[in-house]
């Protein structure tokens, strides 16, 4: 327990309970301050602590604006002020049905307020220049009318895609005409391509016209507005910095627009949401494509091909997760919300529920924008969370995987929720819930405890039968977890649990009559997954290394390799076996065991007497030689190629004396 800290809890005009002793423990505070209006009434009580040296953490957090203005207030009048926090346990945890149960909701409080006091993870930023230089293409009516707009904080250049007259050339922008044909980067670092581009000659008396036709040009600029009206230039645009795309069927969107746009300009902070391990990723070797999982799912393409790992543009990336949560050797990791930091939270928000209520609680993953949002609205104008329910906030809900999930179940959790924003939400998350429910299937558990829910499903009360009978320990990586919490919920599981195809873990099946045991295939494995024999022709392969990345499939030359999504549960798994081998060929001279028994008699009976140079020759005996043994034969042997005459007897002085 921490002395100097305190815990201010309002009632919220009385309609909320606490159980103050387990809300001090939990949040390890001093003390315990109980009021009924806190923004309100009893505001003297929070200034008066303000005023002190503890730490403050008021359980409000509606509020939290108002407290630290009041802060800031009593640091001008003092010359200090303590430092302070919030957190929301009203919404969350406080107002519920009226049948709810208290000692879950004082349980959920607890758990919330636990988890709160665990550190927070922080993201490195970097920084992002912008001048203001700024395209804007569309109709020349909208696209003018947007320059007068934005003209006096940024340097406009106007590309317009229409016949439309310009009334009066201005010297505050440049207009253009021409067609967008390509759009690429971010703030600070746009790259516009376009065709047939005509500059606008201002010179003159009458109407304005355009010069000269260039069949393409490029362009940078700093801020991009798209007033085209058809499909955005980028895909999840919203995501994209400093890029702005005008609905045409809403009113007042240039003038919203434009608001925004004039204040991209100067130093700003990038967030660096990700953290990239090159040499964990098997996205491909030689050339072979291999995972291709995080480009599948990156919602902004911000990440990229780049030789035998991807490369990720920080600068495009939104943070959103998606990329981690698929990421099968954990090449990407997130630095905002880390796996580490994630399953440390849910665990310890299930064990201090856990502790006071003596049941299993429930888990949602929900975003901080719309998801915390909607929570709030059921809380007041409905019957709020199931009192069992313990809300946990994301900035996206992509960043949930299977193995976030399985983690969740792990520490004892009876249901994993996902409360999508949106249906394009609902398909971030699809792939990754159906290979969860695949595991609790195959495990002879209910899948529905695994769902994606809409927000008011959020007050129905759940199924907390058939759970884990204890918590495992969430020690390790996303695979360790995820298995120890599957074989912790089988009972018994006599053969691999089967998988829907793409899932990154699995086996690998040899077609021994096509195999040569070239061993293509274990040279370029990227996860050690595949192995040789070191005495004798043989493929060995240890499941539980195996993402399922695909490259000994793409690579095998005789198309031998075939991939089977599974989870082997059995210790089997874990160390490595044989998937095809066969006895080596004895050198026919020394006898050195070498190659494949079966590959060198094929060789031969293609190629005795069927072959010019095999034909009533020794040659074919080459074949069955190692390396040293052919050289010798082919530079020591009677017909050797290279081979001279015979040596002339050496002659001394002797021989001349004597003759």
């Amino acid at each position: 327990m921490t002395a100097h800290k305190t815990l201010l809890l309002c009632t919220c005009d009385k309609t909320q309970s606490f159980d103050p002793k387990a809300l001090q423990t939990a949040a390890g505070a001093g003390q315990v301050v109980e009021v009924d209006q806190l923004c309100g009434a009893d505001m003297r009580t929070a200034a008066e602590h303000f005023s002190g040296s503890d730490e403050l953490l008021i359980a409000c957090g509606q509020q939290a604006a108002l407290f630290e203005r009041l802060g800031e207030d009593v640091e001008a009048e003092t010359g200090q002020s303590a430092p302070m926090s919030a957190i929301d346990i009203r919404d969350r945890a406080g107002w519920s049905s009226p049948g709810a149960n208290p000692r879950r909701l004082h349980a959920k409080q607890a758990a919330l307020i636990a988890a709160a006091q665990l550190p927070a993870p922080m993201a490195p930023a970097k920084s992002i220049q912008s001048s203001g230089v700024c395209c804007i293409v569309g109709p020349t009516e909208q696209a003018v009318r947007m320059a007068e707009l934005v003209q006096d904080e940024l340097g406009v250049t106007c590309i317009v895609n229409d016949a439309g007259l310009v009334q009066l050339p201005s010297a505050s922008y440049d207009v253009a005409r021409g067609r967008l044909t390509a759009a690429a980067g971010a703030l600070g670092n746009f790259k516009l391509e376009f065709a047939q581009l005509q500059t606008l000659n201002p010179a003159g008396r009458g109407d304005l016209g355009y010069g000269e036709v260039k069949a393409t040009a490029r362009s940078e600029c700093d801020v991009f507005i798209d007033l085209r009206g058809g499909a955005p230039a980028f895909p999840s645009y919203q995501k994209r910095n400093g890029y702005f795309w005008a609905d045409p069927n809403k009113t007042g969107e240039l003038e919203r627009i434009a608001l925004t746009a004039r204040e991209r300009v100067g130093e700003f902070e990038k967030t660096v949401y990700f953290r990239l391990e090159e040499s964990l990723c098997a996205h491909s070797r030689a050339n072979k494509t291999g995972c291709t999982r995080c480009l599948d799912v990156c919602p902004t393409e911000a990440i990229f091909s780049f030789g035998d790992h991807i490369q990720i543009d920080s600068d495009i990336c939104a943070g959103c997760g998606s990329c981690a949560a698929v990421c099968p050797t954990s090449a990407v990791t997130m630095n905002e919300s880390p796996f580490e930091a994630l399953t440390k939270a849910v665990d310890v928000m299930a064990r201090v529920y856990r502790e006071h209520a003596n049941e299993a609680p429930r888990l949602v993953f929900h975003t901080l924008g719309a998801g915390a949002d909607a929570i709030t609205y059921l809380a007041r104008y409905h019957d709020g969370l199931a009192d069992d329910l313990i809300p946990m906030g994301l900035e996206h809900t992509d960043r949930i995987g299977h193995a976030e999930i399985l983690a969740a179940l792990g520490a004892g959790y009876a249901e994993v929720l996902i409360l999508a924003d949106s249906e394009a939400d609902r398909r971030a998350v699809a792939a990754e819930v159906e290979l969860a429910q695949a595991m609790l299937t195959g495990t002879h558990n209910s899948p529905s405890r695994i769902r994606v829910v809409a927000a008011e499903e959020l007050c129905d009360a759940g199924d907390n039968a058939g759970r884990v009978s204890e918590p495992v320990l969430l020690v390790g990586g996303r695979r360790d977890i995820t298995r120890v919490t599957v074989g912790a919920m089988a009972e018994k599981v006599d053969a691999p649990i089967p998988l829907p195809v793409g899932a990154p873990y699995g086996a690998i099946e040899i077609d021994s009559d096509k195999c040569t045991l070239c061993l293509a295939c274990v040279s370029l494995c990227p996860t050690g997954a595949l192995g040789d024999h070191p005495d004798r022709p043989e493929v060995q392969f240890t499941e539980n290394a195996c993402v399922q990345c695909g490259i000994c499939q793409s690579t095998c030359p005789e198309t031998a390799i075939t991939l089977k999504p599974q989870l082997d549960l059995s210790k089997e798994a874990l160390s490595a076996r044989a998937l095809h081998g066969e006895e080596p060929f004895e050198c026919i001279k020394c006898g050195t065991p070498f190659g494949v028994a079966s590959t060198i008699n094929r060789i031969v009976e293609k190629l005795e007497n069927q072959h010019w140079m095999y034909k009533n020759a020794d040659n074919v005996q080459l074949i069955k030689m190692c390396d040293d043994c052919r050289v010798k034969s082919q530079f020591h042997g009677d017909k050797a190629p290279m081979a001279g005459g015979e040596r002339p007897r050496v002659r001394t002085s002797d021989d001349y004396l004597d003759s």
